[in-house]
């Protein structure tokens, strides 16, 4: 626990899912808290109730140190603004709040995508931290939060340069969850990236948690694919893959030339296995876009697979699955496509190269 007298002041500006967990364990670290909740009938509930937070503890009411505003506010100083928001709201939170940084103090950059540079454009790559979220988190009812898998998270700078914030940072954060570095910030937010645009994104599609998803094989055979289009576009924007919480190798998961011909192989055999065991530890995981689109929102597909996509027309690199995915998603905004397993199933024939 960090003393009181020493503790960094912290923003966190997000009060979702996890920005709910983050503050939530937070104050049970004996850290103040402010965040910004944005909409009024969150703030009164944590001012007047607190969160309510559900994990591997159980379910309790949690107190403490918290302070809620609505919009930020005109005036304050904080070490660490932990930017909690989706990926689309990033670059406006940060703008919103680029005013109340300490002149030593950092842009925590949590949503998934490449958002870090995002954040660079408003206040400096010297101002952005990124920390990769390795759990997953959803807010079931308005102020309630419940942790739905476990994990760490890992920090880093653009630069890869060594940062006296980021033992700092750690300190704070390991009242949430273990923390690790990395000197390849790019390399670890493109393998979330690929695992983002592969199990968030087949499980908007296909409607349901990743659990039960992953027991397809044609779902994880798309997973994979996901994985290799994201490699190759990744290999040419100069970027090598960093394992993804020191486990999970997704260069080893990408499909080589004869396994994307194949459909048997022992190496393809070891693959699916993988991705059972990925299914497995994720299996209560249900993505926030399903969530966005549920709501009237507009999910952030375009800054995960929209990204790869965009991405990948610039180096001339096909990246048919992300596309189709892309697509899949935005007809699910507009309400002409219904998530399910067989629209799942649609979207891998139409996939398949000719004469497959």
């Amino acid at each position: 626990m960090v003393s009181a007298q020493t503790a960094p002041r912290v923003l966190v500006v997000g009060a979702g899912g996890i920005g709910g967990v983050l503050l939530s364990r937070l104050l049970e670290g004996g850290q103040k808290v402010a965040v910004v909740a944005r909409r009024e009938e969150i703030a009164s509930v944590l001012r007047t109730r607190g969160p309510i937070l559900r994990d591997e503890k159980g379910e309790r009411t949690v107190r403490g140190g918290l302070e809620v505003f609505v919009q930020p506010p005109s005036t304050g100083a904080y070490d660490f603004i932990l930017l909690a928001t989706p990926p689309n709201g990033v670059e406006a939170a940060a703008r919103d709040t680029a005013h109340l940084l300490a002149p030593e103090g950092a842009m925590v950059v949590l949503p998934n995508g490449l958002c870090e540079e995002l954040v660079a454009r408003v206040v400096g790559e010297d101002k952005v931290i990124g920390a990769i979220v390795a759990w997953g988190a959803s807010s079931p009812e308005t102020g309630v939060y419940e942790r739905t898998a476990l994990g760490g998270m890992v920090l880093g700078v653009l630069s890869g340069e060594e940062d006296p914030r980021l033992p700092r940072l750690a300190e704070v954060l390991r009242a949430v969850c273990p923390v690790a570095f990395t000197d390849n910030l790019r390399g670890a937010r493109w393998s979330k990236l690929a695992i983002n645009c592969a199990i968030s994104t087949l499980g908007t599609v296909g409607g349901t948690r990743v659990g039960p998803l992953l027991r397809h094989g044609f779902v994880r055979r798309l997973a994979m694919e996901v994985f290799t289009e994201v490699f190759q576009v990744a290999r040419a924007e100069g970027v090598k893959l960093e394992k993804v919480a020191s486990t999970v190798d997704l260069a080893w998961l990408t499909l080589s030339d004869s396994e994307q011909r194949a459909w048997g192989s022992p190496s393809l055999v070891l693959k699916h296995a993988m991705m059972l065991a990925i299914g497995a530890k994720y299996r209560r995981m249900r993505s926030s876009m399903l969530a966005a689109i549920e709501r009237g929102r507009e999910p952030p597909v375009d800054f995960l697979n929209g990204e790869v996509v965009q991405r990948g027309k610039a180096h001339g690199i096909a990246v048919p699955v992300n596309e189709h995915l892309l697509r899949a998603v935005h007809a699910m905004t507009r309400r002409e496509l219904t998530p399910g397993v067989e629209t799942l199933r649609r979207l891998h024939e139409q996939t398949r190269p000719q004469g497959r």
